[in-house]
């Protein structure tokens, strides 16, 4: 008894908490994961071509003019601007932690982050641009062609800007996040509340396509199992098609890949066509058109407290 009074006076003595020490949590969501072992001169190079507008045909837009990192890594409008002014078809979704998605874009159209680059460039209605475009206005840059000759051997070419571009989203990761804390033992970090909303989010089965690490982004899902949420909202385009874009495949009709829900608290709107104004609408479509029920008030209020420690840190500073 008196060994246990003096741990716990230690404890409070050095301003911790035996809970902080406890061992991480069994449960189905999980922690992010430690960051890849990657070149640190491509890095580098990527966080540049990020920032570039000289990767869109008329110099006006970069990747960053869309995914802002201050608005969570997607964009506060429903939708960006392409590089002729005129929106785009489906919502931004985050940089933040795409590197851990199964596929990319909302229709899952491409498998990893190099195709994505590549798919945005060319896009006629996103950046416009073709390689060799990009290549020579890259090269024709001394810094650029100096810093690339150095990350690369062959120096400045098509797959080299996309592998740079890439390699930099994969350090977009938001740890430490208080839902991460919670995992990974402590316990303590959340309220009463917003342990019952993480509850009712297992309960209710929401659990069942937001999973996995990224708490979502390693599945497909049909938007609207439990009713036709695209005909309820109105005015459908061939965005809202889905992944029938990509396959042809009538099963694919309006199905999407499920979004991570790490940082959702700040990166409305939401859905694909940015439909969904506020976190509590979302719950609410997702209640009813998902899961076919309809939530009491006090639910969605719960769920929503929940969906709010999942929000992470960027270089050290909260989201």
């Amino acid at each position: 008894m008196a060994s246990h009074g003096l741990i716990l006076a230690l404890g409070l003595l050095l301003g911790t908490s035996l809970a902080a020490h406890a061992a991480p949590l069994d449960e189905p969501l999980k922690p992010l994961p430690p960051l890849p072992a990657l070149d640190p001169k491509r890095v580098q190079l990527g966080l540049r071509l990020f920032n570039d507008p000289r990767l869109s045909v008329n110099n006006t837009l970069s990747c960053a003019s869309c995914h802002r990192l201050d608005k969570g890594g997607a964009d506060d409008k429903q939708f960006s601007l392409g590089f002729d002014g005129k929106p785009l078809a489906v919502n931004t979704p985050t940089v933040f932690n795409a590197g851990l998605n199964f596929h990319q874009f909302w229709d899952g159209r491409v498998d990893t982050l190099e195709e994505q680059v590549h798919a945005v460039v060319i896009s006629p209605t996103e950046m416009g641009n073709t390689w060799e475009a990009v290549v020579k206005r890259i090269a024709d840059d001394p810094g650029y062609a100096k810093d690339f000759k150095q990350a690369y051997p062959d120096g400045v070419t098509p797959a080299n800007i996309q592998g740079a571009l890439a390699d930099y989203e994969r350090t977009l990761q938001t740890p430490n996040s208080r839902f991460d804390q919670y995992l990974l033992g402590n316990t303590d970090i959340l309220t009463p509340r917003e342990k019952f909303g993480y509850q009712r989010f297992k309960e209710y089965g929401c659990i069942a396509c937001h999973q996995g690490v990224n708490i979502g982004g390693n599945m497909f899902q049909k938007f609207g199992v439990m009713g036709d949420y695209i005909a309820d909202r109105g005015n459908p385009t061939q965005a809202d098609e889905g992944r029938f874009n990509v396959t042809g495949d009538e099963a694919d009709r309006q199905v999407f890949k499920v979004p991570s829900l790490r940082n959702v608290a700040v990166t409305a709107p939401y859905f694909h066509a940015g439909s969904a104004p506020t976190l509590e609408k979302a719950v609410e479509v997702m209640f009813k058109y998902q899961l076919g029920r309809e939530p009491t008030g006090q639910d969605t209020e719960l769920i929503v407290e929940f969906l709010k420690t999942l929000t992470g840190e960027s270089e050290g500073k909260p989201l």
